[in-house]
């Protein structure tokens, strides 16, 4: 078997060797400092793949990403893939993704992942240029849930610790609801085009994308981008929990410099930090005279689902 650290080594050298397809194995072999039979043998181990298949298989999830989150022409792509041709690429790409790269151009995927090819081993392209292993557990949703509330048991075990600095006079001031760490000067339309963001920025950071355009704040417009994003983001949390796959991590490249979470802990700072956005929401409705959403409380809901 090899150990995590010798497999971190070898695949290093993949990766390394993505950027520069001219490369040739034996090459890849020795920045392992390996012979090129010994190579082959440990990757072949250790992943279930030869190592020309992996790095033609990481290469082709590599041009898949580029092709959904660039407007690069597929022949600089194919290049950068290691193909000679347009044709030869897309013959390797119909063959390993069932279409051809100008149809994965024209309809990407709600993520990333879904770009991911077939494999014994789980390890996949990371975007913007690294590689993901597979997690070494899974988190079931009931994990994720304890966690939350464990976050939340200590968080105010932390509140409560610091507000035994504070004298009586301020532990007993009215509170002016303060939302600095959450918005700055919050408006209802604000709220709402954040929450709709949350949404298109994790999914475009779980695609290896930018920013997301948040310039339409109309209310057709968020209706709009919500109905998109909404859909999505809920699809996306579905097949998580289906899979399993909470505890594994993806690079967020909107972050300045790019960032690792977990899929478990960017679903919960959703949840969390949209809690706090839809209830202030819902107050402001409220105060406009809107009532019909009461206090916007999850319980309902949750029960009459459990009911269901």
């Amino acid at each position: 078997m090899t150990s995590p650290d010798g497999l971190t080594r070898i695949l290093d050298s993949i990766q390394v060797a993505l950027d520069d397809p001219a490369v040739g194995p034996g090459e890849v072999a020795a920045r392992a400092h390996l012979s090129r039979f010994h190579f082959d043998r440990l990757v072949a181990a250790a992943t279930g793949e030869p190592p020309g298949a992996l790095r033609r298989r990481l290469l082709l999830e590599r041009a898949a990403h580029r092709l959904t989150t660039s407007d690069r022409t597929v022949l600089d792509i194919a290049v950068e893939a290691g193909y000679g041709s347009h044709e030869a690429f897309t013959r390797a790409f119909q063959r390993a993704y069932g279409m051809a790269p100008t149809a994965v151009r024209r309809r990407p995927p709600v993520t990333f992942r879904e770009l991911e090819l077939s494999c014994p081993s789980g390890v996949h392209f990371q975007p913007p240029g690294g590689l993901r292993l597979p997690a070494t557990r899974q988190e079931t949703p009931m994990n994720v849930l304890q966690h939350l509330v464990d976050h939340h048991v200590d968080t105010l075990t932390a509140i409560i610790e610091r507000a035994g600095t504070l004298d009586d006079e301020v532990l007993d001031r009215p509170i002016t609801v303060s939302v600095e760490t959450i918005d700055d000067r919050p408006t209802l339309r604000s709220l709402i085009n954040a929450m709709v963001t949350q949404e298109e920025h994790w999914l475009s950071a779980l695609r290896g994308g930018d920013w997301p355009d948040e310039s339409d704040q109309s209310v057709r417009g968020l209706a709009a981008r919500h109905a998109a994003a909404g859909r999505d983001w809920r699809g996306f949390v579905a097949r998580t929990l289906a899979e399993g796959t909470l505890a594994d991590t993806f690079v967020d490249t909107t972050c300045t410099p790019p960032t690792t979470h977990t899929l478990g802990g960017t679903i919960g700072h959703v949840i969390t930090f949209a809690a706090v956005r839809r209830t202030l929401a819902v107050g402001a409705l409220s105060s406009a005279g809107i009532t019909d959403l009461g206090a916007g409380d999850p319980r309902p809901f949750l029960d009459a689902a459990a009911a269901g």
